[in-house]
């Protein structure tokens, strides 16, 4: 009888371990992502944003982005105790009247790889992609998204041309092969394809019909050295950006370059940094005349530029660079003009916080001032944004915002007259109203 009942005491335990191990999964998976099943719908209505010649548009009112770089989000977004981080990011930047974040929508054979090989995906990772625009557009941010690094970190276009090398159908080991090499070419247009038809797994909207995606990017700050004409860049981008437009209709498209003008441009001895700028393989006119480009994209370093002028020097030469891609985008490319990269290092000469506040301060009344003045300049970016804790991931340039009072308000009063130049979004309406009161 004791036999009997050692029995069923073990057989009821094989029920039920099992099934407290899978309740536990269950409650551990709604800890992490149960919260945007819930509320993914509670947050506010987003409308995909338009051009209209030089100016953004979103419910027929005029769009102006005060933006910010925080490249980390997915990668943040894969395991469950950096997570929070993604959160922790896109509220601050809502509270602060951010509109748009720039991000890495790849990683290519990494740590943490999205695209393990050609064609291949960490379904982990793109669940973690999901996580990232599924929190954005619950806190009304949109997101820029970049789909590959012309640099080395994340993999790049060198990771391409390894993977072509290693399977025998490269050209060349030179990293620029990734521009002409047809089957690197196929490589990367199956990955825009994965991506622009990936439906989240936490909305069911395909990327391609979300309107929380601001825009497609195509590669960070591309340049192709071995040919400095730009011809082989050019026929890149041509291709590229019709093929994503022949997926994806609805979202707009840039492709991420620096601003440097080309060889042909007679503004590289007047504007470009150097003349080394202008024999990168990249040219900012030509390249963003294309007719499936629909707005042109600037870097700003003049710290990397200029290392031993002073800071005035710098400084004036900020503004006369902004100032002139700005005429560009009204008198040459009749397109917004975007500036999605900022920022000053603190390894620069003489480097206080001040100077970074003052060199944001000139980027952010170029804008200001083409607001009201109806002109091409659309928005900027920082480089970049950290939460607390994430000194592995700092460069010379992240900042917590609110770490810094100053700075701070100097990025909060930014948002409040952009608001008031385009009228408040409905998307934006409660936090800015409560925001910009507390200004007055």
């Amino acid at each position: 009888m004791v036999k009997e009942a050692i029995q069923r005491m073990v057989a009821g335990n094989r029920l039920f371990y099992p099934i407290i191990g899978f309740a536990s999964f269950l409650v551990l998976i709604y800890w992490s992502f149960g919260d945007l099943w819930v509320n993914y719908r509670n947050g506010p209505e987003l409308s995909f944003v338009h051009r209209n010649g030089t100016h953004f548009m979103v419910d027929g009112r005029v769009f102006y982005v005060n933006g910010w770089n925080s490249y980390w989000l997915m990668d943040h977004a894969v395991d469950h105790y950096t997570r929070p981080r993604v959160r922790e990011m896109l509220r601050a930047g809502a509270k602060m009247g951010l509109t748009v974040c720039r991000t890495w929508a790849f990683n290519d054979g990494a740590y943490n790889a999205l695209q393990i090989s050609p064609g291949r995906y960490d379904e982990r990772v793109f669940r973690a992609l999901d996580h990232v625009i599924a929190e954005a557009r619950k806190h009304g941010i949109r997101l820029l998204l970049s789909l590959v690094n012309n640099l080395l970190p994340y993999g790049g276009k060198t990771q391409y041309v390894k993977w072509a090398w290693e399977e025998g159908v490269g050209l060349s080991s030179s990293n620029d092969s990734f521009f002409y090499d047809p089957s690197i070419r196929n490589y990367f247009k199956n990955h825009v394809k994965a991506l622009l038809t990936r439906r989240n797994t936490f909305t069911g909207v395909q990327y391609r019909d979300d309107p929380t995606i601001f825009a497609w990017e195509l590669i960070n700050e591309p340049r192709c050295i071995s040919d400095p004409s730009g011809n082989t860049l050019q026929d890149w981008i041509e291709e590229m950006s019709v093929f994503v437009k022949s997926i994806d209709k609805k979202h707009l498209l840039t492709i991420g370059l620096e601003g440097f003008y080309g060889p042909k441009s007679p503004k590289r001895l007047t504007v470009n940094p150097g003349e080394w700028a202008g024999n990168l393989g990249s040219d900012f006119i030509r390249n963003s005349k294309i007719s499936t480009i629909d707005f042109a994209t600037v870097h700003i370093y003049p710290d990397q530029w200029f290392p031993e002028q002073e800071l005035e020097e710098k400084l004036k030469y900020v503004s006369k660079w902004m100032v002139s891609h700005i005429e560009d985008g009204d008198k040459e490319l009749r397109k917004p003009i975007m500036f999605t990269e900022f920022g000053l290092s603190n390894l620069s000469k003489g480097f206080q916080p001040s100077q970074r506040e003052r060199f944001y301060k000139i980027a952010y009344d170029v804008i200001y001032e083409s607001a009201q003045k109806n002109d091409s300049g659309a928005g900027s970016f920082v480089w970049q944004f950290l939460v607390g804790g994430m000194e592995e991931y700092n460069d010379d340039y992240g900042i917590v915002p609110w770490e810094s009072p100053s700075m701070y308000r100097l990025i909060t009063q930014h948002s409040c007259r952009l608001a008031v130049s385009q009228g408040v979004l409905p998307s934006q309406k409660e936090h800015l109203k409560e925001l910009c009161l507390q200004r007055r």
